[in-house]
């Protein structure tokens, strides 16, 4: 009878037998080994890896990926700052950016493919989408200038399937009426994992505390926290 792999680990691990344990010792050892690290050599080396590597992935964002991302959207688009790659697209979104923007590769951008037109993005000016934050457009999310959405927000523009169990079982896409606008004014700041529900405006100047989900419009000039998201104080 042969003896798998996880059978020899867990024999090794667990077995009282004095060669098992020595075997067990041998092989900790030899996954534990490490080089001497001495900083005369290895912090130049740190040095050179990060030119290296910073130097390749700056020609690759101004040779590779921002061109690529300026063939699928509108907008002037001016200074435009891709980092990390290039953000997914799906859903066959609209996309339109406006000037000085700086967006994490590591980030999505959806549209609902089910509607009468095509969902829309819409950035304005001077604007930054942080790592791993989703744009899931239903009907339209309009982003206007100087707003900050830190890391791992969600914009849940549209909830991709209905709310009849029969009719999520068969594939049917969500029905037009649970799609809708996203609209964030002037100025928001949505902090590390913001969620954003469909159907509200968040505005001008508004905080969100981070991990919140905003299920209902909020006024301006506010910090909003909790889930539901409520106002917590007035800003000015």
């Amino acid at each position: 009878m042969s003896i798998s792999m996880n059978q020899t680990k867990q024999w090794l691990k667990t077995s009282d037998q004095p060669i098992a344990k020595t075997l067990f010792k041998i092989i900790k050892a030899i996954r534990q080994f490490e080089l001497p690290a001495p900083k005369l050599i290895y912090l130049p080396l740190y040095h050179g890896h990060k030119f290296i590597t910073n130097t390749l992935s700056s020609l690759a964002r101004i040779t590779y990926w921002t061109p690529l991302f300026k063939s699928q959207i509108k907008g002037s688009a001016k200074r435009l700052y891709l980092y990390g790659g290039m953000p997914f697209l799906s859903g066959g979104i609209d996309i339109t950016v406006g000037d000085d923007c700086r967006i994490s590769g590591q980030s999505t951008f959806s549209g609902r493919v089910h509607g009468a037109e095509p969902a829309k993005l819409i950035l304005g000016n001077n604007i930054d989408i942080g790592w791993m934050t989703t744009i899931a457009s239903g009907t339209k999310v309009v982003i206007e200038d100087n707003v900050r959405i830190a890391g791992r927000a969600f914009f849940a523009g549209y909830p991709g399937h209905p709310l009849d169990a029969q009719a999520r079982a068969e594939g049917a896409a969500c029905l037009d009426s649970q799609a809708k606008d996203i609209i964030l004014k002037k100025d928001v700041w949505l902090a590390t994992g913001v969620s954003v529900m469909a159907g509200v405006t968040i505005g001008e100047g508004t905080i969100v505390a981070a991990g919140s989900v905003v299920t209902r419009d909020l006024p301006a000039n506010v910090l909003a926290a909790g889930s539901p998201a409520k106002v917590i104080k007035q800003l000015n």
